[in-house]
């Protein structure tokens, strides 16, 4: 029970134990037999038709959505959710209660009574695929992994100037030639000279292989967000309809790291291309929210292109950034006249207003605010405790290589989401620059995705990180049997994950890089907090503040 992660809201010991003899079966009402069945798929459990069935779930609809009453008593155990999403976190508690393996043999679980809902709507994640492409079987485990920690919205960052990784029959070319470059960087970016490994690299998923995606996260409460990035960050989609740039000349699928300066050009052209592709994307992701990127633009192009002068004219905007907030806003009224809602990053530069959408300032904890007054709704996503691209550990001679800055695991679980009031929820982000393995991709999301699983979900008092380290500690093991990577919590060096191939040299002139509804915090009972007659939440320990090393300075630049 002390290795619960994320800690429930409340938590009441009694004395005494329940004996069950593994397979446990579990019998659910009509509602939540799809939570049922898939408890029946994890090692441990079994579907029963009895009502005496040792583990019984069932609904309440006085419990908020998400969350759920879990009892372990003489009777059994009896999980109890708002709605189906919050029988299956309960069911995740209860996973955790049993020791792992507990196929086929007597474990015991002492009584309890835990009242548990989540702090916040949204509790993401997003994972880059265009950097590095990601097999669609890693994601599907992934999606598991999220779900295992209560966290419920997969960002998937789908095309970037490295690669676009969606297919959309009426385009092609964007599989067929932007899928795919011609070779990676190696080392890092700022390395001179640079050095690539000469090797092909690409992947993009099919239509069915999104189906699969979507429905296998759907059964596990996760929603997945979609990303198609522009008017910047889309050399890939240039390479393929060179129409849709402003020289017109045929380029290549970038193999470099950083901005491209090759960016869309605004025209009609261009939003009919996009429209269309934002159309058949729609109809894969069922979900509400589509996300447009939309920062991260460089404008010289634009400057230098006697058709976007004209453009500024003819719409009556006074520069380049104005134009980017149009293009931005245009795609955004698009989306929302088909019933979705859409989402783009918040940077404090351009400071976009677009109406409807869902802001993610991830610049710092000012931009969040900054997205608040402006009248955004908000997602967190600050880079200084949010970035899992970034080093673990200051000692750089054990760690993978990395973009740069520096989020150790206590950085991120002293994350303050209190700020904005009324934000939506927050996102680590998974940045695959410097992650080109599967492998990889965890062993620099775990165990930090734990700790951020508490800080979005946890409510009622907060623990130290000294508690949480101890927890985090004997919950290690669970993804060791789920075969994930981790980075231990005191690492021994290990080798660096940049691929090792035969090497060429770049000249050094080579082309640079531009530059559910939420919950009110609290930390005592409350109509956020889930409390037991009578009763109160455990513990009373002030959230941990021992301080963190200051972030390694590097360049201004989302990835």
């Amino acid at each position: 029970m002390t290795s619960l992660i994320p800690y429930p809201a409340a938590i009441r010991r009694h004395s005494g134990a329940l004996h069950v003899a593994g397979p446990v079966p579990v019998v659910a009402v009509p509602e939540a037999e799809g939570v049922a069945d898939w408890l029946a798929e994890v090692p441990g459990f079994t579907r029963a038709v009895l009502s005496d069935a040792p583990v019984r779930l069932a609904l309440d609809d006085r419990l908020a959505p998400e969350g759920y009453r879990l009892t372990v008593d003489e009777r059994g155990v009896e999980i109890t959710g708002g709605a189906p999403a919050g029988v299956f976190y309960g069911a995740q508690t209860l996973r955790q209660l049993l020791p792992d393996g507990a196929s086929g043999r007597t474990v015991s679980l002492p009584y309890l009574e835990v009242a548990d809902a989540p702090r916040f709507g949204w509790r993401g994640v997003m994972l880059d695929v265009a950097r590095h492409f990601m097999p669609k079987e890693f994601v599907l485990r992934f999606i598991d992994l999220l779900a295992l920690h209560k966290l419920n919205v997969l960002h998937l960052h789908l095309t970037d100037d490295q690669g676009w990784r969606l297919e959309i029959p009426r385009y092609p070319r964007l599989t067929e030639i932007g899928a795919w470059r011609a070779e990676t960087l190696v080392g890092h970016a700022r390395q001179t000279p640079r050095r690539y490994d000469g090797v092909r690299h690409g992947g993009y998923y099919t239509r069915q292989d999104i189906r699969e995606i979507v429905t296998y996260a759907a059964t596990r409460f996760v929603t997945v967000v979609p990303e198609i990035d522009s008017p910047g960050h889309s050399q890939a989609a240039i390479a393929a309809y060179p129409q849709l740039g402003n020289t017109g000349r045929q380029l290549d699928v970038w193999t470099d790291w950083g901005i491209s300066e090759h960016v869309l050009a605004v025209s009609e052209t261009t939003l009919g291309f996009y429209r269309d592709v934002l159309d058949e994307v729609m109809a894969l992701f069922p979900g509400k929210y589509l996300h447009l990127g939309g920062d991260e633009c460089p404008t010289g192009q634009w400057r230098a292109n006697p058709a976007v002068t004209a453009r500024l004219a003819e719409l009556g905007l006074p520069d380049e950034r104005a134009l980017l907030g149009w293009y931005v806003g245009e795609l955004a009224s698009f989306v929302t006249d088909r019933g979705r809602r859409p989402v783009f990053w918040y940077d404090t530069e351009t400071a976009l207003r677009v109406p409807n959408a869902i802001a993610m300032p991830w610049r710092g904890d000012g931009a969040a605010m900054a997205a608040h007054q402006d009248g955004h709704d908000v997602v967190l996503a600050s880079h200084e405790h949010l970035y899992l691209d970034y080093y673990q550990s200051q000692d750089r001679d054990i760690e993978p290589l990395a973009i740069g800055g520096h989020t150790p695991l206590d950085r991120v679980y002293e994350f303050d989401a209190d700020q904005p009031v009324g934000a939506l929820g927050a996102q680590c982000q998974l940045w695959t620059e410097y992650m080109p393995r599967p492998e990889d991709v965890e062993r620099m999301a775990f165990p930090r995705l734990c700790a951020f699983s508490e800080t979005v979900w946890s409510t009622g008092s907060r623990h130290s990180f000294a508690s949480f380290r101890d927890r985090v500690t004997a919950h290690l093991p669970r993804l060791a049997a789920a075969g994930a990577t981790y980075r231990p919590l005191d690492a021994i060096p290990s080798p660096r994950t940049e691929p090792q191939p035969s090497l060429k040299e770049a000249p050094t002139d080579a082309q640079p890089a531009g530059s559910s509804a939420p919950t009110a915090p609290s930390t005592r009972p409350g109509p956020s907090t889930p409390t037991f007659p009578g009763g109160s939440p455990n513990g009373s320990a002030t959230r941990g503040s021992s301080p963190s090393p200051p972030a390694t300075s590097i360049p201004w630049c989302r990835w």
